[in-house]
């Protein structure tokens, strides 16, 4: 069994927030995937399903982001797990808008929520780190996360979120590199295949041409020239 957490800040005033990147994650995948209703339990919202055999519960802590490693230890005690069969999904400044990065274990790095999960848990368990970019001045930090995504934002952060509900079965098979690469898909497609013959001109243009061969039909013969001769001088011509 896997516990997958979203970390964000619970109400409608928070939803479109930067900082609730990780929320969004969760409600893809849930809604890909058919878990069920979202219901209150361990001081958050809580959907279940499955992979295959593999349980998986998804978990929306209600607590506000300081205080998420309450609820996530809650959960944890009561599906009696360890802190490495819980992945984290949550905002990262470090990586660029549309980035994702697998890891396990590891720092905080001044990430409020993580923070509060390695004080109930450990810092032994795995992260999924979705890149939101970083305002230039940490002094903007907090105003920055608590901002909504903008209008321009919306593309990259739809093929981002898809992308992590395509993966999301390899995720909790322990398969981090399949499920970048469904995340990969969907952020970087590959060019479609339809697009190569629009550059065969090219090519074969730049391929040096064959001689062509002396032969009747690359050599027409040359055109008779006019006759310019008066009436009288082709009758006198006839009799030469």
């Amino acid at each position: 069994m896997k516990l997958f957490v979203g970390l964000g800040n619970p109400g409608p005033k928070y939803a479109g927030n930067r900082h609730n990147i990780g929320f969004m994650a969760l409600d893809h995948i849930a809604s890909d995937h058919g878990f069920g209703p979202w219901r209150g339990k361990f001081q958050a919202e809580v959907s279940e399903g499955k992979f295959g055999s593999e349980k998986v519960v998804l978990l929306k802590p209600q607590t506000f982001m300081n205080l998420s490693g309450q609820s996530v230890g809650e959960a944890m005690r009561f599906y009696k797990l360890d802190s490495t069969d819980v992945t984290v999904f949550h905002d990262e400044l470090d990586l660029a808008p549309g980035k994702c990065r697998v890891k396990a274990g590891g720092g905080h790095a001044g990430h409020n929520g993580l923070r509060s999960i390695h004080q109930h848990i450990s810092p032994h368990y795995d992260r999924v780190r979705l890149g939101i970019g970083h305002p230039g001045n940490k002094n903007a930090v907090s105003g920055y996360v608590l901002r909504d995504f903008s209008k321009a934002d919306q593309d990259w952060l739809d093929d981002l979120l898809r992308g992590i509900a395509d993966g999301a079965p390899h995720l909790a098979a322990g398969d981090g590199g399949k499920f970048m690469n469904a995340v990969a898909l969907r952020v970087n497609p590959p060019r479609s295949s339809k697009s190569q013959p629009a550059n065969k001109p090219a090519a074969e243009a730049a391929k040096p041409k064959a001689p062509a061969t002396k032969t009747s039909e690359t050599q027409p013969a040359p055109e008779p020239a006019p006759d310019t001769r008066s009436g009288l001088q082709k009758l006198l011509d006839k009799f030469k």
